[in-house]
């Protein structure tokens, strides 16, 4: 039985979303423009089934499948948003579900941190895989659950603001997003990512 956690489509893949996945697809790495398609499933093993049945089915290029024992995820992106809506049905079809079966995003922690010090900055310069924070930038900082909704999160905080992308965390047992920027940007950035993460609707339950 596959319990879907994570069901999200992007509309137009924002610059530096796109830029960060760049430097982690193990697959076909996307561009600027296209839509994109996250899934996350329980059990992990099961997303091989999935991504066979979407690319099958649609023209759409995999950016990245990770098979985890607990979690699996599979990105697929392509320039035509039908396209990636076929992919997207498919995948549910095989997997006997429906969109409204994916679990409800739940933000499990949020900070922001004002002027951060130069020696915080290089501590988190190590470990991005994006932008680098500059010293007495604004930190925004949010954990949610199931982790696949980071990316939705990250590309709807860069269509609203100015800010840096520092990291996106999209698989595992919760997402993460790191961004940076002036305080007021920071401030837009968040309030649109936890906008887009509220409007989406979805079980209320965690179990798998």
């Amino acid at each position: 039985m596959v319990a879907l956690r994570t069901f999200t489509y992007i509309d137009i893949l924002q610059p530096q979303l796109v830029g960060f996945l760049q430097t982690v697809c193990a697959g076909f790495q996307p561009l600027d423009g296209m839509a994109a398609l996250f899934v996350e499933i329980a059990p992990g093993i099961a997303i091989n089934s999935l991504t066979d049945a979407a690319l099958k089915h649609a023209s759409v290029l995999p950016g990245m499948q990770i098979v985890e024992r607990a979690y699996g995820l599979l990105e697929l992106h392509a320039f035509d948003q039908g396209a990636v809506r076929a992919a997207g049905d498919a995948v549910l079809e095989r997997a006997g579900l429906r969109e409204e079966d994916r679990m409800a995003p739940k933000i499990i922690s949020r900070e922001i941190i004002y002027g951060v010090d130069g020696h915080q900055s290089m501590l988190l310069n190590k470990m991005r895989h994006g932008d680098m924070i500059r010293q007495g930038e604004t930190l925004y900082v949010l954990e949610v659950l199931p982790a696949g909704y980071a990316a939705l999160a990250a590309n709807e905080a860069e269509k609203a603001a100015d800010v840096r992308l520092l990291e996106v965390i999209t698989f595992g047992a919760f997402g993460r997003l790191y961004l940076s920027g002036t305080e007021e940007n920071i401030k837009q950035a968040a309030e649109a990512a936890e906008r887009a993460l509220a409007a989406i609707r979805g079980r209320t339950d965690d179990k798998r």
